[in-house]
């Protein structure tokens, strides 16, 4: 039995070593790939934190000189968060909230440049959609109403829809182009929810031009978009 016993066992050893001598290399290496892979994910994971810690440092110092007042030290921040954690999401708030703060003080040109970097660079569609509606008030601030009308042009997330309609009757009403102007103002008004509040605005530009809101009504029964 014992004789038995050994026999088996050394069958058995014979069998692994054959596995092994077939096997072995490749299961190695897919142990060493898929070890190396773990180890790149973690040092990702870890990277990525730290970025975002980085970021977010610098987009509190962002907000601490937009409450100070202190512009120069606002665009060396987003400066910063620019060239060194561009992807990031704080990158695009703090963009968003400089160019805010830069445009209230009346720098039109610096406010452009950093609207325009959140729109094309941003990590956040949002974003994106946001800035470019900035720019585009920044640009009629500025009477640039061509350029303006390229940044209302480009496709915008659906919840948008209203807000872009607005501006870009802003920018035909300015053009004295009235019945374009109207056309969108009625896209903003219906596409605005009843409870919006800024769709009396919207209304008040209607009358403004003589279009009234029985008017938009009509024209959403009968079906004309």
């Amino acid at each position: 039995m014992a004789n038995n016993f050994d026999l088996q066992e050394q069958e058995q050893l014979e069998q692994i070593k054959h596995f092994w001598n077939t096997w072995g290399t490749p299961i190695t290496w897919v142990l060493i790939v898929i070890m190396g892979g773990l180890a790149a994910w973690n040092g990702y994971r870890l990277w990525q934190g730290s970025q975002a810690q980085q970021a977010t440092a610098l987009a509190e110092a962002v907000e601490m000189a937009v409450q100070a007042g202190d512009l120069a030290r606002v665009e060396q921040a987003v400066g910063d968060l620019k060239s060194s954690y561009g992807g990031t999401v704080q990158a695009g708030q703090a963009g968003l909230l400089a160019a805010k703060a830069l445009a209230d003080a009346g720098k039109w040109d610096a406010a452009k440049s950093t609207l325009a970097w959140v729109a094309e660079k941003a990590s956040d569609e949002g974003y994106q959609a946001l800035a470019r509606l900035r720019l585009a008030s920044v640009l009629i601030e500025q009477k640039a109403y061509d350029e303006a009308s390229a940044q209302l042009s480009g496709k915008f997330p659906a919840e948008f829809a209203a807000t872009v309609a607005d501006r870009k009757g802003d920018v035909f009403a300015l053009q004295d182009k009235k019945q374009e102007a109207i056309a969108e103002y009625r896209r903003a008004y219906q596409a605005f929810d009843e409870r919006v509040e800024y769709r009396r605005l919207v209304e008040a530009k209607l009358n403004a031009l003589g279009a009234q809101v029985e008017t938009v009504a009509s024209a959403t029964s009968g079906g004309v978009q």
